[in-house]
This record gives C-alpha cells, sequence and structure tokens, in this order.
C-alpha cells in the first residue's frame, strides 16, 4: 500500500473498505491512515460515523452540501454521519480520517 507513514503505522492491519487504508481500532471509533493515488473519485455516499481528517500529503476535494471545498496539507475537515457527500484526489493524497460511532 502507499502512503507516506511510519513503519509502525503500516503493522496496523488493513482497512478493508473502497480505498487503501491501515486501520487502528479504538472503544466508540477508527482511526485509519489513508492513502488515495491521483485520480481516485469516490461518488456520492452517507455512512453512519461521524469523520473528522486532517490532510498530510496532497489535497482533498471534497463536495457536501452543494458545494466544493479544497483542502491542504495541514487542514482539518468534518462530514456529520449521514451526511451525503463525495470526494475526489487529482495528486496522490495521505490523509489521516477520524470515525467516531
Amino acid at each position: 500500500m502507499a502512503g507516506s507513514y511510519p513503519d509502525r503505522i503500516k503493522t496496523l492491519p488493513l482497512y478493508d473498505g473502497r480505498f487503501d487504508a491501515y486501520r487502528l481500532e479504538a472503544k466508540g471509533s477508527d482511526v485509519l491512515f489513508a492513502s488515495y493515488p491521483a485520480g481516485t473519485e469516490i461518488p456520492p455516499h452517507r455512512h453512519d460515523t461521524d469523520n473528522h481528517g486532517v490532510i498530510t500529503k496532497g489535497e482533498l476535494i471534497l463536495w457536501m452540501d452543494g458545494q466544493e471545498r479544497r483542502i491542504g496539507v495541514g487542514q482539518w475537515y468534518h462530514v456529520p454521519a449521514h451526511k451525503e457527500h463525495a470526494a475526489r484526489f487529482e495528486v496522490e493524497t495521505d490523509e489521516i480520517e477520524l470515525w467516531f460511532r
């Protein structure tokens, strides 16, 4: 799996989903160290988790509430549970996502 993460992070179990990530489980939440190749698109969807994330490399283009936002390195974003959203990545991107159940 791609991604600029420390070796210790790379020993975590892999997330089994529509993108590549290492998964750290915690009580009531998951932390995902995700990587997206340039050109990745995630179609509109919803989920039951309240998600917060920070970009560590590249850029996330997030579509939500009829608006598109560009989130760069060091910037945080929030996607509330059950909110429809979509994402795309024009450049290779890494992020840390916190999913709260």
